[in-house]
């Protein structure tokens, strides 16, 4: 078995359009008044203008030529009146195929994530956690990330 990660490429999108597929289900089961219940994030050519952007780094892991993980990744500075300036580098999205969950393919990417941080000055890693996958919340969680805020919300009917 040959693992690897790297960066994505145009040959990868049937295999990111999948889980991007598995990633919008989990939401559309927890959250199904925000997320539909099919439907494409991006379009074909949006993945590819993310692909090539030298500020959206996407990670896939792939074992045996086979795209079984990603890490959409999204380079954001920090500067206001209030707050120091600093490089973030967001995690907007990591998803691993639920056929292959449980093997540290997260945990993987997300490491490769956080030395790609390191390597390239970003102070650093930020993500957002759906409330209603608890799954996930616990998996950053033993990652060491901690919340940095809570956003809140009330729904008006």
């Amino acid at each position: 078995m040959r693992a690897i990660i790297r960066k994505a490429e145009p040959k990868d999108l049937a295999a990111v359009n999948h889980l991007l597929e598995q990633v919008l289900a989990v939401h559309h089961q927890g959250r199904p008044d925000l997320f539909r219940p099919s439907g494409k994030k991006y379009t074909d050519e949006e993945l590819l203008v993310i692909f090539a952007n030298p500020n959206t780094p996407v990670f896939v892991y792939e074992e045996d030529g086979k795209v079984l993980g990603y890490a959409f990744c999204i380079a954001r500075t920090q500067s206001s009146g209030s707050l120091q300036p600093l490089k973030t580098l967001y995690i907007d999205d990591l998803c691993v195929d639920e056929s292959t969950r449980g093997r540290h393919i997260g945990k993987a990417l997300f490491e490769h994530a956080k030395a790609y941080a390191t390597e390239n000055g970003f102070y650093n890693i930020t993500l957002h956690v759906w409330e209603c996958n608890p799954g996930a919340r616990a998996f950053y969680e033993a990652l060491g990330l901690t919340p940095q805020y809570t956003a809140m919300e009330l729904i008006c009917k």
